[in-house]
């Protein structure tokens, strides 16, 4: 049996999803995931944030990860919990903590989210199955893909909680 939905079946419209421009900052970003969240009927939940160019071309995502890393103290680089043992990690955290909310942390909100972002590679057109979508995310690590129309106009975005639900409904009926 195959299946015959594709992804514009269940994509969100790209209007009706979070976006930003690229100027905004890691803060501005901060408050449009809350907002989506909370603020509407529907929430929405973002697992990343669309980021556009100022002729509305899509540029990349921000999700609360990259934000997460972008809040960051410069200090706690990829992998520097390695080089310490026991206490000196204890040690280590309660910088850390002490650095993430702090008025430093508030300054490092202040970057553009282009320094940040993840850049927009990947992509599924709007006709593609649902399979196709799932396997892209698979194996490119994504949890949110932009779909395009006629290779090149972006209409909208398909999450991995979409494709989540096609599949299992077969497996569960």
């Amino acid at each position: 049996m195959t299946h015959k939905k594709l992804v514009k079946d269940i994509m969100i419209d790209v209007f009706e999803y979070p976006h930003i421009p690229y100027w905004f900052t890691i803060r501005q970003a901060i408050g449009i995931i809350k907002k989506s969240r909370i603020g509407t009927e529907k929430p929405i939940y973002p697992i990343a944030i669309l980021v556009f160019d100022e002729k509305y071309n899509l540029m990349g995502t921000i999700t609360p990860e990259c934000i997460l890393k972008g809040l960051e103290p410069k200090i706690f680089k990829p992998g520097i919990l390695a080089e310490f043992e026991g206490a000196d990690i204890e040690n280590a955290m309660t910088t850390y903590e002490a650095m993430m909310f702090n008025e430093e942390a508030k300054k490092r909100a202040e970057k553009p989210v282009s320094d940040i972002m993840i850049p927009a590679k990947i992509y599924v057109s709007s006709n593609d199955s649902i399979a196709k979508a799932a396997f892209v995310m698979i194996h490119h690590n994504v949890s949110i893909l932009p779909v395009l129309e006629e290779g090149k106009k972006l209409v909208g975005v398909v999450k991995i909680f979409e494709i989540f639900d096609e599949i299992s409904k077969t497996i569960i009926e």
